[in-house]
């Protein structure tokens, strides 16, 4: 027996925003002032740095607690379980519930609360709690549910990642090109067989880093200035990620007790694909190795990044051959990885 991901689900939005659709943007400087360059050169030069030319917008009807359900209703029918038998539903997030008419969030009830209802789960003891953790807040459910199910607390646990970003950007900032929204699921159990969740690490930088991703006014001076939203310090992030990421990443295989060598792929939070990689280029240096080819799928290119739900959706992704060039197979040692606001890191090692 091993603590296993028995299904997976990821609910991929249909409105799809490129890069040209940004044309008409005003992107202003940070005191307000505006860019020297057109937004032709700003899209160009955006993409070279982070790699993505598109990303995935949810349509106006839909809030993150119905993408998060959706993701959920694929990863229990693909583990074949009945929702009554779920011990815990966790639902990793940053901003709630946001109408596509307003930025206010919601989370009253908690959306661990709203999926529970919508999946028309009755059982009382399946417990239903939302975590706030930044982009790796998906990994840390999967932690904190292998932890349940260790101490016997738990036997299943439904852990999703969901999130509705584009309705928090400042569209003056060029920084809101890099987000986009989506979700993704797992049911984490007991289940036959061997490997499973091999080892895990956390780590929380916030001391002079805690405020690296935060909530502030717009860059066009003349909004309302109570009036909140996503902001970045994009260097220091940069900074950060490339130097602590490849630290707990090696705490964490280390752990695990697999040598290197046996790492099949690296699933990494999508949040920047020259960051990615030079996380990826340094992790592998600690062991004196250069990186394999293919060891880092990426789906940033064409669904940006969606925060908790980008880790669950590329690892679905890549069970159902939709990358193309990757695949995993039965028996695969798998790096999962993430960074985001807090600063939060973390990691586990899973043999598929």
């Amino acid at each position: 027996m091993a603590i296993r991901i028995t299904g997976t689900g990821a609910y991929i939005p249909t409105e799809r925003i490129t890069n040209a659709d940004f044309a008409k943007h005003e992107f202003l400087n940070e005191d307000g002032s505006p860019f020297p360059y057109p937004n032709e050169v700003v899209a160009q030069k955006f993409q070279e740095i982070t790699g993505i030319e598109e990303r995935r917008y949810a349509s106006d009807h839909l809030l993150t607690s119905d993408i998060a359900t959706l993701a959920a209703q694929q990863a229990i029918a693909e583990a074949g379980i009945d929702p009554e038998t779920l011990d815990y539903v966790i639902v990793a997030h940053n901003f709630g519930n946001v109408r596509a008419d307003a930025i206010q969030t919601d989370i009253l009830p908690s959306l661990a609360s709203r999926v529970k209802h919508a999946l028309a789960i009755k059982n009382p003891r399946c417990v239903a709690y939302d975590i706030l953790f930044g982009c790796p807040g998906w990994i840390e459910g999967v932690i904190q549910a292998q932890a349940f199910i260790r101490a016997g607390m738990a036997r299943k646990c439904l852990v999703i990642g969901a999130e509705t970003l584009s309705r928090v950007l400042d569209p003056h900032d060029r920084d809101s090109m890099i987000y986009s929204d989506g979700a993704g699921a797992a049911v984490v159990e007991w289940a036959q067989g061997e490997g499973g969740i091999l080892s895990h690490a956390t780590l929380s930088y916030t001391a002079d880093e805690a405020y690296f991703l935060f909530f502030g006014g717009s860059f066009n001076k003349k909004l309302d200035p109570n009036t909140r939203f996503i902001k970045m310090h994009g260097r220091k992030i940069y900074e950060f990620a490339v130097s602590r990421v490849p630290e707990a990443m090696q705490i964490c295989l280390d752990q695990s007790g697999i040598p290197i060598d046996e790492v099949k792929k690296v699933i990494i939070h999508q949040a920047n694909e020259k960051m990615d990689e030079a996380i990826i280029h340094r992790f592998f240096k600690r062991y004196g190795r250069v990186a394999p080819a293919g060891i880092m799928p990426m789906s940033i290119h064409k669904l940006g990044n969606s925060s908790v739900a980008t880790v669950p959706t590329l690892f679905h992704m890549l069970i159902h051959r939709q990358i193309e060039g990757q695949s995993i197979a039965s028996g695969d040692v798998l790096l999962f990885a993430s960074v985001g606001a807090g600063m939060n890191i973390n990691a586990f090692v899973y043999r598929h």
